[in-house]
């Protein structure tokens, strides 16, 4: 890293805190309607917890009915479980017809859903076919259903609500590469860039996109490249995931201040991934070295 380019990252610092100064004022809104796709686990499900504890309507969207059920028993309060896939036009398009008639619009529509990859895509399989296969799935979550929710949603909250807002919890990995991390990554990135066009196309609709470090829980076990269960996958990223990752509870409450306040980028947790990102462009070799120990990535790995 030269000189140079220590005094730029130096004189960078300062720019977040001027752009929270420019933020919209605090958004209230009474009997809040929030749809929150992907909430009948993790993140999702503990932002349905906060929203039916303020007293707001609140739909969460699963692909699992059994899982559904078991969300609603754990939430204590009135919330309401549609199950549908969130890639799928036919089931997106009933779903809105259910929001339309029983609520009649739509406030805030928050996006959680995803899924993981955690091997090198070249020994995914030696079969192409195989790889596509898998990447599709990966697209499908991770891209289109964020895509169709646009489509759809995006009317709906722009005609039906004084204060419409748009929550997507991407992912450190979408800006800054990862080994055995490139599927999830390259689609989470696609996806959030979508969103951020979105925004400059619809100025209307407060935005927020969080991007959060690892979260515990079991996310590693959507791994579309069965990943979950190899052993060729890397030694260390199920225990990180379940002692070193960020509480749920904790992401969830950020991005309720963060739909509250109207903040655009919220890296989580604040300081370290921010100047990652920066630091990638400043000195990316530092950054990849960093990132294939996080991984337990060696040159070994990629055989």
């Amino acid at each position: 890293m030269t000189p140079t380019s220590f005094y730029w990252l130096l004189a960078l610092l300062p720019l977040p805190l001027l752009f929270k100064l420019k933020r919209r004022p605090k958004r209230h809104i009474k009997d809040e309607r929030a749809l929150i796709l992907g909430g009948s686990s993790g993140i999702g499900l503990e932002i349905a917890k906060a929203y039916v504890s303020r007293g707001a309507r609140v739909c969460i969207v699963g692909r699992s009915q059994e899982k559904l059920d078991e969300a609603t028993r754990r939430i204590q309060g009135k919330i309401r479980a549609y199950e549908a896939d969130t890639g799928n036009v036919e089931d997106m398009a009933r779903l809105k017809g259910v929001i339309e008639e029983e609520w009649h619009g739509l406030d805030t529509l928050i996006l959680t859903v995803g899924v993981s990859s955690t091997l090198p895509l070249l020994s995914i399989s030696q079969d192409s076919r195989r790889t596509l296969e898998v990447t599709n799935l990966a697209l499908q979550s991770n891209y289109i259903s964020p895509l169709l929710a646009a489509l759809i949603f995006v009317p709906t909250l722009e005609s039906t609500s004084s204060s419409p807002s748009i929550l997507q919890i991407s992912s450190l990995a979408a800006v800054i590469p990862a080994p055995t991390r490139s599927l999830y990554a390259s689609t989470k990135g696609a996806a959030l860039l979508l969103y951020q066009s979105l925004a400059i196309e619809h100025p209307k609709i407060r935005w927020s996109f969080v991007l959060p470090s690892t979260v515990k829980g079991g996310f590693r076990g959507s791994a579309v490249d069965g990943s979950a269960s190899s052993s060729d996958s890397p030694p260390n990223t199920a225990s990180q995931e379940a002692k070193e990752g960020l509480s749920p509870t904790y992401v969830a409450s950020r991005c309720l201040q963060a739909i509250d306040n109207s903040e655009k980028v919220v890296f989580i947790p604040s300081l370290v991934p921010r100047l990652g990102h920066l630091l990638y462009w400043l000195w990316p070799s530092f950054v990849e070295r960093k990132a294939a120990k996080k991984y337990g990535f060696t040159t070994q790995s990629k055989s």
